[in-house]
């Protein structure tokens, strides 16, 4: 006679087993990335000159394009999230084109945009986009709102309509039923998406290059770094950049766990 357990524990085990090697591959890759370089590599690429341009540059650029998108993710995650009016569902495949299109192709498109359609009357007006620092920022904003948005409105959806419409018969206005009971509900979330949010902007490179250029100490961000230094054969400057953005993906990563972990708790 089959024995039942049997069965079900070697299903499982396969599972286990998966899991383990795809752990171990993960982490092989970073062991693999840190053999190349060494502490005083490391301390030695962190002192020049175009290492601290790409930090500065990169740090202010995506804080700047993630506070945007949180503008315009919080109203528009909000409506997604509570509204269901005709035109719904293309509004919502529409803000998610920039996750599924290849960076390369959102910047082609964003060049051609702030270019040939409307880069001259903005430049009129004295705004530079192409192959300037707001175009960094412009396209890590377009890459990275559609995340901020899916993230909210999975905030916002998991808060209870009742406690809204609660809030509205003791007096609250719209406004103040959203900033004092909605948004403290869905606080983790919105962290969680936040975080998201910034980590996308921060690692964006393709839709960057396009629109912004590729230009060293002007539109150098981290990435751009990257991809310049390896380009002409400087490896030392490149992996101690790639530890460096690895270092700052495992912070964003430990403080996105330890939000959704408590909003668990709760």
């Amino acid at each position: 006679m089959k024995n039942p357990n049997l069965k079900k524990d070697l299903f499982f085990g396969s599972f286990w087993l998966t899991s383990t090697l795809l752990v171990l591959f993960f982490l092989f890759i970073i062991i693999g990335l840190f053999t190349y370089s060494d502490l005083g590599m490391l301390l030695g690429v962190l002192r020049q000159p175009e290492f601290h341009f790409a930090i500065k540059l990169t740090l202010w650029t995506s804080v700047t394009a993630t506070f945007f998108a949180v503008v315009v993710a919080l109203p528009c995650a909000y409506v997604l999230s509570r509204y269901r009016l005709p035109g719904m569902v293309f509004f919502d495949t529409l803000v998610d084109i920039p996750i599924v299109l290849p960076p390369l192709v959102s910047g082609i498109a964003l060049l051609i945009f702030f270019g040939p359609l409307f880069g001259d009357q903005l430049v009129k007006a004295g705004i530079r986009v192409v192959f300037t620092p707001l175009g960094v920022v412009v396209a890590q904003w377009f890459v990275a709102v559609p995340y901020a948005i899916k993230s909210f409105k999975q905030a916002f959806n998991g808060v209870d309509r009742r406690m809204e419409n609660i809030a509205r018969t003791l007096g609250f206005s719209p406004a103040g039923a959203f900033f004092r009971v909605t948004i403290p509900l869905a606080k983790s979330g919105l962290i969680g998406g936040l975080v998201m949010t910034w980590a996308r902007a921060l690692g964006e490179f393709g839709a960057t290059a396009m629109l912004a250029g590729i230009t060293r100490m002007k539109t150098e961000t981290l990435s751009v770094a990257v991809f310049l230094n390896m380009s002409i054969g400087d490896i030392e400057f490149a992996i101690s950049t790639a530890i460096v953005m690895l270092f700052i993906a495992l912070i964003l990563l430990i403080i996105l766990k330890t939000v959704m972990r408590k909003e668990v708790r709760v």
